[in-house]
């Protein structure tokens, strides 16, 4: 794999911007499939490669597994076709996520991404015959998801190695923000199509030889973060860098009220799109909280303007 490209191995050749869509709710914080679907239109209109839905911004430990898997129909019918939409379906359990896997495949997605498991330790072993499960069951691509401060279930090198080998795995999802691990293994596993999982990493996850990022900013914000990628896919990296900034700027503007899944979703309705609550726990930010996150969106070059076309 040379730098900047989907590896050998991914049939999706998987590249570009590729949010991970939110999960939209009614005020009672029930499922909103149509508006859910809306938000995944919202995106590709605006330029995105593909999609990502149930990713950590998608709310999915917080759905149940009906609910997750009326998800991916929902996103599936709107946008497959257009754009690859690789849906989330990892759970704890292998047999969860083997039972998410089959049907997302059943019902159309092009790939599927396996987060780690979480809550109970996973030694490489168990990654190991987890993935391998996951990959007998189903033949679409599969991408596994390394964010261990979330998961509690760092990958070791040598256990990327042998997830590589798994017949399937075609690309990794980094979210770890651990620079020298990802460089480490693009070096150890270069087939593998590699995608930036931080939106503070867009920029240098391109440097190092990501193919593509998998930004929360793009969700409210994709025309920046497709300016961004696609000026350095043009060879302007001066101009990519200059975006990355703004994307800085929107990120700590995001995580200074109720925290980034907050910002999020308490920004949309400022473009004129209403995504609902975040699912409790989790809340979206009371009206002055809005008001403040508004005034600093307002002042960042290039994002003001989308704010002021469309709330």
């Amino acid at each position: 794999m040379s730098l900047h490209e989907p590896g050998a191995v991914d049939p999706l050749s998987l590249a570009g911007v590729v949010p991970p869509t939110i999960t939209a709710f009614d005020d009672e914080e029930s499922l909103d499939l149509e508006r859910t679907a809306a938000h995944a239109r919202f995106v590709v209109d605006r330029g995105v490669h593909g999609v990502f839905p149930l990713g950590t911004n998608g709310e999915f430990a917080l759905l149940t597994d009906a609910e997750r898997d009326r998800v991916v129909e929902a996103v599936v019918d709107e946008v497959g076709g257009e754009v690859p939409v690789i849906a989330g379906v990892g759970a704890p359990s292998t047999r969860q996520t083997v039972a998410h896997a089959e049907h997302a495949e059943s019902v159309g997605a092009d790939g599927v991404v396996v987060v780690t498991p979480y809550y109970f330790p996973l030694d490489g072993r168990g990654a190991v015959e987890h993935y391998q499960r996951v990959a007998e069951a189903v033949s679409v691509p599969i991408y596994v998801y390394h964010i261990p401060g979330r998961t509690g279930n760092r990958l070791s090198l040598e256990t990327l190695e042998e997830l590589a080998a798994i017949d399937g795995v075609a690309g990794v999802k980094d979210s770890s923000k651990d620079v020298p691990w990802l460089v480490q293994a693009m070096d150890a596993c270069p087939d593998l199509t590699y995608l930036a999982g931080s939106d503070s990493l867009l920029f240098a996850g391109l440097e190092v030889g990501c193919a593509g990022m998998v930004s929360a900013v793009a969700n409210v914000f994709p025309e920046l973060v497709v300016e961004l990628y696609e000026a350095y896919d043009e060879g302007d990296e001066a101009q990519a860098h200059d975006l990355q900034r703004q994307v800085f700027a929107v990120r700590r503007a995001f995580k200074s009220g109720g925290g980034y899944m907050a910002g999020v979703k308490s920004t949309l309705p400022m473009r004129g799109f209403d995504a609902g609550p975040l699912r409790s726990p989790l809340r979206l930010l009371d009206d002055e909280e809005a008001d403040a996150l508004s005034e600093q969106l307002a002042a960042i070059e290039g994002v003001g303007e989308h704010l002021s076309l469309e709330k």
